[in-house]
Protein backbone atom coordinates (compact mmCIF):
# COMPACT_ATOMS: atom_id res chain seq x y z
CA UNK A 1 0.00 0.00 0.00
CA UNK A 2 1.32 3.46 -0.90
CA UNK A 3 1.25 5.86 2.04
CA UNK A 4 0.61 9.59 1.84
CA UNK A 5 4.05 11.16 1.38
CA UNK A 6 5.60 13.36 4.04
CA UNK A 7 5.86 16.89 2.66
CA UNK A 8 9.51 17.98 2.57
CA UNK A 9 10.19 21.25 4.45
CA UNK A 10 11.30 22.93 1.22
CA UNK A 11 8.13 21.98 -0.70
CA UNK A 12 5.85 25.02 -1.28
CA UNK A 13 2.31 24.59 0.04
CA UNK A 14 0.79 25.19 -3.38
CA UNK A 15 2.49 22.06 -4.75
CA UNK A 16 0.11 19.10 -4.83
CA UNK A 17 1.79 15.76 -4.09
CA UNK A 18 0.47 12.58 -5.71
CA UNK A 19 1.94 9.42 -4.12
CA UNK A 20 2.69 6.58 -6.48
CA UNK A 21 5.07 3.96 -7.77
CA UNK A 22 6.61 4.72 -11.15
CA UNK A 23 7.01 1.00 -11.83
CA UNK A 24 3.21 0.74 -11.79
CA UNK A 25 2.83 1.91 -15.38
CA UNK A 26 -0.97 1.77 -15.46
CA UNK A 27 -1.27 3.87 -12.31
CA UNK A 28 1.21 6.40 -13.67
CA UNK A 29 -0.76 6.69 -16.90
CA UNK A 30 -4.04 7.18 -15.01
CA UNK A 31 -2.43 9.93 -12.94
CA UNK A 32 -1.03 11.68 -15.99
CA UNK A 33 -4.39 11.57 -17.77
CA UNK A 34 -6.10 12.90 -14.64
CA UNK A 35 -3.69 15.77 -13.98
CA UNK A 36 -3.20 16.52 -17.70
CA UNK A 37 0.01 18.57 -17.38
CA UNK A 38 1.47 20.68 -20.17
CA UNK A 39 5.01 19.79 -19.10
CA UNK A 40 6.43 16.60 -17.58
CA UNK A 41 9.87 16.43 -15.97
CA UNK A 42 11.04 12.94 -15.11
CA UNK A 43 13.64 12.89 -12.35
CA UNK A 44 12.40 9.63 -10.82
CA UNK A 45 15.34 7.26 -10.53
CA UNK A 46 17.48 5.08 -8.36
CA UNK A 47 20.27 7.64 -8.48
CA UNK A 48 23.18 5.70 -7.00
CA UNK A 49 25.64 4.02 -9.35
CA UNK A 50 26.91 1.91 -6.46
CA UNK A 51 23.40 0.68 -5.68
CA UNK A 52 22.88 -0.22 -9.34
CA UNK A 53 25.52 -2.94 -8.96
CA UNK A 54 23.62 -4.34 -5.98
CA UNK A 55 20.10 -4.10 -7.44
CA UNK A 56 20.40 -4.01 -11.24
CA UNK A 57 16.86 -5.32 -11.83
CA UNK A 58 15.33 -2.54 -9.74
CA UNK A 59 17.43 0.08 -11.51
CA UNK A 60 16.36 -1.21 -14.91
CA UNK A 61 12.71 -1.12 -13.85
CA UNK A 62 12.82 2.41 -12.39
CA UNK A 63 15.42 4.21 -14.50
CA UNK A 64 14.68 2.53 -17.81
CA UNK A 65 11.29 0.84 -18.14
CA UNK A 66 9.35 3.36 -16.03
CA UNK A 67 10.78 6.29 -17.98
CA UNK A 68 9.84 4.68 -21.28
CA UNK A 69 6.32 3.98 -20.02
CA UNK A 70 6.01 7.61 -18.90
CA UNK A 71 6.77 8.76 -22.43
CA UNK A 72 4.06 6.44 -23.75
CA UNK A 73 1.65 7.96 -21.22
CA UNK A 74 2.58 11.48 -22.29
CA UNK A 75 1.82 10.52 -25.89
CA UNK A 76 -1.52 9.06 -24.78
CA UNK A 77 -2.35 12.32 -22.99
CA UNK A 78 -1.39 14.32 -26.07
CA UNK A 79 -3.61 12.15 -28.27
CA UNK A 80 -6.54 12.45 -25.85
CA UNK A 81 -6.41 16.22 -25.36
CA UNK A 82 -5.26 17.25 -28.83
CA UNK A 83 -2.73 19.65 -27.35
CA UNK A 84 1.04 19.27 -27.18
CA UNK A 85 2.73 17.78 -24.12
CA UNK A 86 6.38 18.50 -23.41
CA UNK A 87 8.52 15.92 -21.62
CA UNK A 88 12.06 16.29 -20.28
CA UNK A 89 13.97 13.18 -19.24
CA UNK A 90 16.79 13.56 -16.72
CA UNK A 91 19.53 11.56 -18.41
CA UNK A 92 23.07 11.15 -17.14
CA UNK A 93 26.68 11.41 -18.23
CA UNK A 94 26.95 7.78 -17.14
CA UNK A 95 25.42 6.82 -20.51
CA UNK A 96 28.85 7.59 -22.01
CA UNK A 97 30.63 5.09 -19.75
CA UNK A 98 34.40 5.56 -20.02
CA UNK A 99 34.69 7.79 -23.09
CA UNK A 100 37.99 7.88 -24.98
CA UNK A 101 37.95 11.66 -25.26
CA UNK A 102 36.86 14.63 -23.21
CA UNK A 103 34.81 16.73 -23.17
CA UNK A 104 31.72 14.82 -24.26
CA UNK A 105 28.82 16.34 -26.19
CA UNK A 106 25.50 15.15 -27.58
CA UNK A 107 27.27 13.18 -30.34
CA UNK A 108 29.50 11.15 -28.00
CA UNK A 109 28.87 7.39 -28.44
CA UNK A 110 26.64 5.80 -25.84
CA UNK A 111 28.61 3.04 -24.13
CA UNK A 112 27.60 2.65 -20.46
CA UNK A 113 29.77 0.61 -18.10
CA UNK A 114 27.41 0.04 -15.18
CA UNK A 115 23.74 -0.93 -14.67
CA UNK A 116 22.79 2.65 -13.82
CA UNK A 117 24.24 3.95 -17.08
CA UNK A 118 22.63 1.12 -19.03
CA UNK A 119 19.16 1.94 -17.71
CA UNK A 120 19.65 5.65 -18.30
CA UNK A 121 20.84 4.89 -21.83
CA UNK A 122 17.65 2.94 -22.50
CA UNK A 123 15.55 5.90 -21.40
CA UNK A 124 17.74 8.30 -23.38
CA UNK A 125 17.20 6.32 -26.58
CA UNK A 126 13.47 6.14 -25.85
CA UNK A 127 13.37 9.95 -25.90
CA UNK A 128 14.46 9.90 -29.53
CA UNK A 129 11.83 7.28 -30.30
CA UNK A 130 9.15 9.39 -28.61
CA UNK A 131 10.18 12.41 -30.68
CA UNK A 132 9.78 10.34 -33.83
CA UNK A 133 6.21 9.59 -32.67
CA UNK A 134 5.39 13.29 -32.26
CA UNK A 135 6.17 14.05 -28.61
CA UNK A 136 8.12 17.18 -27.71
CA UNK A 137 10.67 15.07 -25.85
CA UNK A 138 14.03 16.24 -24.56
CA UNK A 139 16.89 14.34 -22.94
CA UNK A 140 18.91 16.50 -20.56
CA UNK A 141 22.25 14.73 -20.17
CA UNK A 142 23.10 15.87 -16.67
CA UNK A 143 26.61 15.74 -15.32
CA UNK A 144 27.14 15.56 -11.55
CA UNK A 145 25.12 18.19 -9.74
CA UNK A 146 25.37 18.88 -6.03
CA UNK A 147 23.63 20.82 -3.27
CA UNK A 148 23.10 20.56 0.50
CA UNK A 149 20.09 18.35 -0.28
CA UNK A 150 22.30 15.61 -1.73
CA UNK A 151 21.65 12.38 0.23
CA UNK A 152 24.32 11.29 2.67
CA UNK A 153 24.92 8.05 0.74
CA UNK A 154 26.70 10.01 -2.01
CA UNK A 155 30.42 10.57 -1.73
CA UNK A 156 30.17 14.34 -2.08
CA UNK A 157 27.77 14.70 0.85
CA UNK A 158 29.72 12.13 2.83
CA UNK A 159 32.76 14.35 2.34
CA UNK A 160 31.11 17.63 3.36
CA UNK A 161 29.28 16.15 6.37
CA UNK A 162 32.37 14.36 7.65
CA UNK A 163 34.56 17.40 7.12
CA UNK A 164 32.04 19.48 9.07
CA UNK A 165 32.08 16.87 11.85
CA UNK A 166 35.90 16.96 11.92
CA UNK A 167 35.82 20.75 12.11
CA UNK A 168 33.48 20.49 15.13
CA UNK A 169 35.67 17.88 16.78
CA UNK A 170 33.04 15.16 16.38
CA UNK A 171 35.02 12.93 13.97
CA UNK A 172 38.67 12.03 13.43
CA UNK A 173 38.89 10.77 9.86
CA UNK A 174 37.27 10.70 6.44
CA UNK A 175 37.21 7.26 4.80
CA UNK A 176 37.05 7.19 0.99
CA UNK A 177 37.76 5.01 -2.03
CA UNK A 178 39.28 6.31 -5.28
CA UNK A 179 40.57 9.85 -4.82
CA UNK A 180 41.59 10.17 -8.47
CA UNK A 181 38.13 9.71 -10.02
CA UNK A 182 37.21 12.88 -11.90
CA UNK A 183 33.80 14.41 -12.40
CA UNK A 184 32.22 17.56 -13.81
CA UNK A 185 30.52 18.92 -10.69
CA UNK A 186 27.88 21.64 -10.96
CA UNK A 187 25.15 23.24 -8.87
CA UNK A 188 21.88 21.28 -8.81
CA UNK A 189 19.58 24.33 -9.17
CA UNK A 190 21.53 25.32 -12.29
CA UNK A 191 20.99 21.89 -13.85
CA UNK A 192 17.29 21.93 -13.05
CA UNK A 193 17.02 25.39 -14.59
CA UNK A 194 18.55 23.98 -17.77
CA UNK A 195 15.88 21.27 -17.86
CA UNK A 196 13.10 23.86 -17.70
CA UNK A 197 14.73 25.96 -20.44
CA UNK A 198 15.12 22.86 -22.60
CA UNK A 199 11.53 21.78 -22.09
CA UNK A 200 10.18 25.18 -23.06
CA UNK A 201 12.44 25.74 -26.05
CA UNK A 202 10.83 25.67 -29.48
CA UNK A 203 13.07 22.84 -30.71
CA UNK A 204 12.98 19.45 -29.00
CA UNK A 205 16.52 18.07 -28.89
CA UNK A 206 19.02 16.66 -26.44
CA UNK A 207 21.33 18.81 -24.32
CA UNK A 208 24.48 18.14 -22.34
CA UNK A 209 24.22 20.08 -19.08
CA UNK A 210 27.68 20.52 -17.56
CA UNK A 211 30.19 23.10 -16.36
CA UNK A 212 32.92 21.99 -18.77
CA UNK A 213 35.42 21.53 -15.91
CA UNK A 214 36.42 18.25 -14.27
CA UNK A 215 37.90 17.89 -10.80
CA UNK A 216 39.14 14.88 -8.87
CA UNK A 217 37.68 13.59 -5.64
CA UNK A 218 40.99 14.65 -4.11
CA UNK A 219 40.34 18.25 -5.20
CA UNK A 220 36.81 18.04 -3.80
CA UNK A 221 38.17 16.86 -0.45
CA UNK A 222 40.81 19.60 -0.34
CA UNK A 223 38.21 22.28 -1.14
CA UNK A 224 35.84 20.94 1.53
CA UNK A 225 38.50 21.03 4.25
CA UNK A 226 39.51 24.53 3.15
CA UNK A 227 35.89 25.68 3.33
CA UNK A 228 35.69 24.34 6.89
CA UNK A 229 38.98 26.00 7.87
CA UNK A 230 40.76 22.69 8.54
CA UNK A 231 44.42 22.42 7.54
CA UNK A 232 46.60 19.35 7.02
CA UNK A 233 43.72 17.36 5.56
CA UNK A 234 45.82 14.53 4.10
CA UNK A 235 46.45 13.03 7.54
CA UNK A 236 42.71 12.92 8.19
CA UNK A 237 41.81 10.86 5.10
CA UNK A 238 42.01 7.06 5.00
CA UNK A 239 41.62 5.01 1.80
CA UNK A 240 39.42 1.90 1.99
CA UNK A 241 39.87 -0.34 -1.12
CA UNK A 242 36.42 -1.88 -0.58
CA UNK A 243 34.86 1.49 -1.45
CA UNK A 244 36.32 1.51 -4.97
CA UNK A 245 33.67 0.85 -7.65
CA UNK A 246 34.01 -2.23 -9.91
CA UNK A 247 34.28 0.13 -12.88
CA UNK A 248 34.83 3.84 -12.39
CA UNK A 249 34.20 6.12 -15.35
CA UNK A 250 37.12 7.99 -16.87
CA UNK A 251 37.24 11.77 -17.20
CA UNK A 252 33.58 12.70 -17.46
CA UNK A 253 33.57 16.34 -18.55
CA UNK A 254 30.71 17.81 -20.55
CA UNK A 255 30.63 20.22 -23.47
CA UNK A 256 27.45 22.26 -22.96
CA UNK A 257 27.92 24.44 -26.05
CA UNK A 258 24.46 23.54 -27.38
CA UNK A 259 22.71 24.43 -24.11
CA UNK A 260 24.63 27.68 -23.84
CA UNK A 261 23.97 28.79 -27.42
CA UNK A 262 20.41 27.52 -27.91
CA UNK A 263 19.03 28.05 -24.39
CA UNK A 264 21.23 30.88 -23.12
CA UNK A 265 22.10 28.67 -20.15
CA UNK A 266 25.09 29.32 -17.92
CA UNK A 267 26.18 27.78 -14.60
CA UNK A 268 25.96 30.29 -11.74
CA UNK A 269 28.20 28.62 -9.13
CA UNK A 270 31.85 27.63 -9.56
CA UNK A 271 33.26 24.37 -8.19
CA UNK A 272 34.59 25.90 -4.96
CA UNK A 273 31.34 27.80 -4.38
CA UNK A 274 29.26 24.61 -4.68
CA UNK A 275 31.41 22.91 -2.05
CA UNK A 276 31.37 25.98 0.19
CA UNK A 277 27.55 26.01 0.14
CA UNK A 278 27.45 22.33 1.11
CA UNK A 279 30.02 22.64 3.89
CA UNK A 280 28.37 25.74 5.33
CA UNK A 281 25.04 23.92 5.41
CA UNK A 282 26.59 20.91 7.17
CA UNK A 283 28.31 23.17 9.70
CA UNK A 284 25.01 24.69 10.83
CA UNK A 285 23.57 23.33 14.09
CA UNK A 286 20.90 20.68 13.52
Amino acid sequence: MIRTPVRPPFCPPEVVLHPGDVTDHDATRRLLLEVAPDEVYNLAAVSSVARSWQEPELVRAVNGDAATALMDSALALQDRTGRPVRLVQASSAEIFGSPATAPQDESTPIAPTNPYGEAKARAHLAVGEARERGLHAVSAILYNHESPRRPQTFVTRKITRTVAAIARGEADELVLGNLEARRDWGWAPDHLGAMVLAGRHDLAQDYVVATGESHSVREFVAAAFAAAGVTGWESRVRIDPTLVRPVDAADLRGDSTRARSALGWRPTKAFADVILAMVESDLRPR
